[in-house]
């Protein structure tokens, strides 16, 4: 029997998986960061009371969820949590967590003074991408030139008192064998913290250039899952109107958030996409869409849950 509370643990450090066969669930590996999802999780208990975990492309495994916490570094809360779902969580090992201190790459360089070649390829990316040199500066949006995210965009997340709670790195070459590349640490932060307004409407999107395109109280998932920390920032926030901006084929996932947020007696407002992401339509195209949606009800809800079966 699959044990779903610790699927959603592990989401939580992971990113949302894909579903397999046996009771496995497939992750992007925080290893080798190959650009399948390559990394299966057993969440059925073998005899051993054990969950193991193997990665298909470079081999990276281990006989349980504990291993695979320690290898990810996550901070000692997660032991905590996991220790209420498995039998092989110790004192000890919450102790030997302590929580991981996030740094930019070593190889990180602002645009501002830099103009080498590498430079001007990532600002002709971001140029392409609508990324404008006000969003540059306001995300301290750079880039690497050596390195493990050498020809790549970096963009930090910042919480609300300044300090570094993620960052998330995309190749700007046209056929990388790599297209993104996230630090080994936990995802269950709150994206662009920062520059929210917990007293205004926000929008959930996927991705940070989906963000900076909604330009107005956008929080990027990283993502298709909304981490535990972000949903208990909602719970507990004065905000009353959420706007689900998620991309076509995650229509299910954001179905999912949208019942979540209403049981809970937030507004919620599904913003369907018509094939194209918020940074593909643009600032202006993606605000007139937004207002021309209304709130979501318990039987509009169901009516479109009808339709994905």
């Amino acid at each position: 029997m699959v044990n779903e509370l610790l699927v959603n643990l592990v989401n939580s450090v992971l990113g949302t998986g894909k579903r397999t066969a046996r009771g496995n669930q497939a992750y992007t590996c925080p290893f080798c960061h190959h650009h399948k999802p390559k990394l299966e999780v057993n969440f059925t208990e073998n005899s051993q009371g054990n969950n193991p975990w193997a990665c298909w492309a470079c081999g990276k495994k281990g006989k349980t969820i504990k291993s695979l916490f320690k290898q990810v570094q996550v901070d000692a809360s997660y032991f905590q949590e996991l220790g209420k779902l498995v039998k092989n969580v110790t004192i000890d090992d919450i102790g030997e967590n302590p929580q991981y201190i996030l740094e930019l790459p070593k190889e990180f360089k602002t645009f501002i003074n830099n103009k080498d070649f590498t430079a001007r390829h990532a600002l002709a990316y971001l140029k392409k991408r609508n990324i404008s040199k006000q969003d540059i500066l306001k995300y301290n949006i750079g880039y690497c030139n050596s390195g493990p995210y050498n020809n790549m965009i970096v963009i930090p997340s910042y919480d609300s008192n300044g300090k570094l709670n993620y960052f998330t790195a995309r190749s700007f070459e046209k056929d990388a064998f790599t297209k993104y590349r996230n630090p080994e640490t936990s995802r269950d932060i709150i994206p662009f913290e920062l520059f929210i307004n917990w007293d205004l409407p926000i929008i959930l999107c996927e991705g940070p250039f989906d963000a900076m395109a909604i330009k107005r109280n956008a929080i990027p998932l990283f993502g298709k899952n909304i981490q535990s920390n972000l949903m208990k920032k909602i719970v507990t926030s004065k905000v009353q109107k959420i706007y689900i901006a998620l991309d076509t084929d995650a229509l299910k996932q954001a179905l999912g958030f949208c019942e979540q947020l209403l049981d809970i007696g937030k507004e919620v407002y599904l913003v369907e996409m018509q094939g194209k992401d918020p940074s593909e339509m643009g600032f202006e195209n993606f605000t007139k869409l937004v207002q021309t949606v209304s709130p979501l009800t318990q039987y509009k809800l169901m009516e479109k849950k009808l339709l994905t079966i």
